[in-house]
């Protein structure tokens, strides 16, 4: 259900959810502000708790708008970033379909004689290409920092996760967000740093960041700049 608050002068829109629950609950996320409450819970108790948690809200909000979001375009001529940097597709003289960084000489590459591809086309291409460069990128990643860890190098999967960059399950298989080869290297080996290290502490305690720091000291400004990109 639709709902509306006014909280810190302004009006905020969001969407009330009745389910089989004990406690009000608040995320905040692309489709905005979700509120969560038991069965019973009445509008005034609703209300009161918008009130308590609007500097919470209103914050949130406001930094869930400025986050950059990862949007690609199925288009000729578009670009594409591949560990940080802009790459494009393009056709090279002997008639092949090719991928070439904007970075490098190949840039001339000439464009003008590319076949007509529809944006479906596009997609294929651009998705093969990315998985298998994820998939060649994080297996070396992941066995770097295996090995700085002094654990075997786990099993790992790429995963299409909305709001995750990674995740590591109680078998110890490690999902890695195939957009995360977009972005620059040392991001990369933050994700994996950090889900390598739940293979020893499962949880987010001081231990944990313990482990991250060990292996990646610069844990605190990657998972900065990580929060600053909206995946969804």
């Amino acid at each position: 259900m639709l709902c509306c608050a006014h909280l810190n002068g302004k009006k905020i829109p969001y969407t009330l959810k009745r389910s089989k629950r004990r406690s009000i609950g608040l995320k905040i996320d692309s489709n905005g502000l979700l509120v969560s409450v038991p069965l019973q819970a009445s509008l005034p108790s609703i209300e009161s708790i918008l009130q308590d948690k609007a500097d919470w809200i209103t914050k949130n909000l406001v930094q869930w708008k400025s986050k950059k979001t990862l949007e690609l375009s199925w288009t000729h001529g578009a670009t594409y970033p591949l560990l940080g940097e802009s790459w494009q597709l393009c056709m090279n003289p002997s008639g092949e379909i090719q991928m070439v960084s904007l970075s490098t000489a190949e840039t001339n590459a000439s464009n003008t004689s590319m076949p007509e591809l529809s944006s479906q086309q596009i997609e294929k291409i651009i998705m093969a290409w990315y998985q298998q460069q994820a998939i060649t990128c994080f297996s070396q990643r992941i066995t770097l920092y295996a090995h700085k860890l002094h654990v075997p190098p786990p099993q790992f999967r790429l995963s299409r996760a909305r709001t995750l960059w990674g995740s590591c399950n109680t078998r110890g298989v490690i999902h890695l967000n195939w957009r995360l080869i977009q972005m620059p290297l040392h991001l990369v080996d933050y994700v994996v740093a950090h889900e390598l290290s739940h293979l020893l502490e499962m949880n987010h305690s001081p231990a944990f960041w313990q482990q991250v720091k060990r292996i990646y000291p610069d844990y605190l400004m990657a998972r900065k700049e990580l929060k600053a990109i909206r995946l969804a």
